[in-house]
């Protein structure tokens, strides 16, 4: 239930019509670096799942909004945020203090280009995502449609370190495992988590295990095919052109919300 007229008493500024105040209701800690964090859903917001808000904090005349892609699926009756901790950030500075009973703001349109609508049809889908990119494929991936559409959802991540793919390794699991959701999954997740400061994944980012197939021999799947696989890419700036690159280089062509394509990207936030 939304929390606007309780949320709306404890901010020091009134509330714009065109922004929803919500209240956290839970706030995990995965490194000095990463965190998550749930709140209250107003009743009356829809989203696809892929999409992103623009949020902020109720801590100043004009807040600060930043765009964070929803961790959520459509179906969650709240909304889940998966956020790097920046020293000094204008948001993150504050947002990654916030605690259980706090207030978040969050304007009402969501948007974004990580939607199954981007996409013509197929039978794989690939999930391309580094650090705080995997959010959107959080969504992706608790999605029934997702497993309707695709007869494999391979989702990778790639971090600095082992600890900062924790968030990852949890939502695969917690998703298998799910009692609504491990009906429609199956065996069609597949995820592929690589540190490229520690272990055998070592200076390897994800270009580098699509390019000498240790991606594809790891999950014991078959390399990437433009006439049968589908793509979305989540993440910095450097690994979201490299991807881009591969992908062109075999036959890919970028999709958006009016002309599908074989691969999506997004680039309203890189880290």
């Amino acid at each position: 239930m939304s929390s606007v007229a309780t949320s709306e008493a404890n901010t020091a500024f009134p509330i714009p019509a065109n922004v929803f105040a919500e209240t956290v209701t839970a706030v995990k800690h995965y490194t000095d670096r990463l965190f998550s964090f749930r709140m209250t859903r107003p009743q009356s917001f829809r989203f696809r799942s892929g999409e992103f808000v623009m949020i902020g904090l109720p801590n100043a005349e004009k807040p600060v909004y930043r765009a964070y892609s929803i961790a959520s699926p459509a179906w969650d009756e709240e909304l889940e945020f998966f956020s790097i901790k920046v020293p000094g950030g204008p948001l993150t500075e504050h947002l990654q203090k916030i605690k259980v009973g706090d207030t978040v703001l969050m304007r009402k349109k969501p948007t974004g280009t990580l939607v199954h609508d981007a996409l013509i049809p197929g039978k794989r889908l690939f999930l391309f995502s580094t650090g705080t990119g995997i959010a959107p494929f959080a969504s992706v991936i608790r999605d029934p449609e997702t497993y309707e559409k695709f007869d494999q959802v391979i989702l990778t991540q790639t971090c600095r370190e082992n600890a900062e793919l924790n968030y990852g390794r949890e939502l695969v699991e917690n998703t298998k495992n799910d009692e609504l959701m491990s009906e429609f999954v199956g065996d069609k997740l597949h995820f592929h988590a690589s540190a490229t400061r520690e272990g055998e994944t070592r200076g390897h980012r994800v270009t580098t295990l699509i390019e000498n197939g240790k991606l594809f021999t790891d999950l014991a799947i078959e390399p990437l095919n433009p006439e049968t696989d589908r793509a979305m890419i989540c993440g910095s700036m450097a690994m979201l052109r490299e991807i881009e690159g591969l992908l062109q280089a075999r036959g890919f062509e970028e999709g958006a919300n009016n002309k599908p394509g074989t691969y999506v990207v997004e680039r309203a936030f890189v880290d």
